[in-house]
């Protein structure tokens, strides 16, 4: 397959995107545990749980006046928010067909019900996406955009979602 050759002249005609991450690592202490009722294929079905892990890549055109993508320190209410969701919670999704038992559990206060659309690396990844978007685009009036999400379960296993 031919190509055509990038030169210099036509990467300066690009735009330039900075980047900057952020990491939550598995001692934040985001230990919370799932159900993935439709794996009845796998132990995944059952009631198992993870300390989570979260990586963010925020991107932008423009850097602000202290000559930063986005100031981390403005992130406060995003680990917050992680905490209140992950943090010795249960997820459990929407159509799970057991979602009254757990609903009742959690009338009993004996877990922390949290009900996501639907369960799984991949989908904890993009409802974790959705969320912290939104904040960003709020918070730098679209100067900032959030171009991927990682959600790991351990060293191990982990999910991107992530902006096409």
């Amino acid at each position: 397959m031919n190509q055509p050759v990038r030169t210099v002249s036509s990467m300066r005609n690009s735009r330039a995107i900075y980047r900057s991450t952020k990491a939550y690592d598995h001692s934040e202490g985001l230990s919370c545990c799932f159900r993935q009722w439709r794996a009845t294929h796998s132990h995944c079905r059952l009631i198992h749980g993870y300390a989570l892990a979260f990586r963010f890549v925020f991107a932008t055109f423009e850097l602000d006046q202290h000559n930063w993508c986005f100031d981390f320190g403005g992130l406060k209410p995003v680990k917050g928010w992680l905490k209140e969701m992950f943090d010795h919670t249960m997820i459990v999704a929407e159509d799970d067909p057991e979602l009254p038992r757990f609903q009742a559990l959690a009338e009993a206060d004996l877990v922390d019900l949290r009900v996501l659309p639907a369960v799984g690396c991949e989908a904890t990844a993009k409802y974790v996406f959705d969320y912290v978007a939104t904040f960003l685009r709020a918070e730098t009036g679209d100067r900032v955009w959030l171009e991927s999400v990682e959600v790991c379960e351990h060293g191990g296993n982990s999910a991107i979602y992530a902006i096409g």
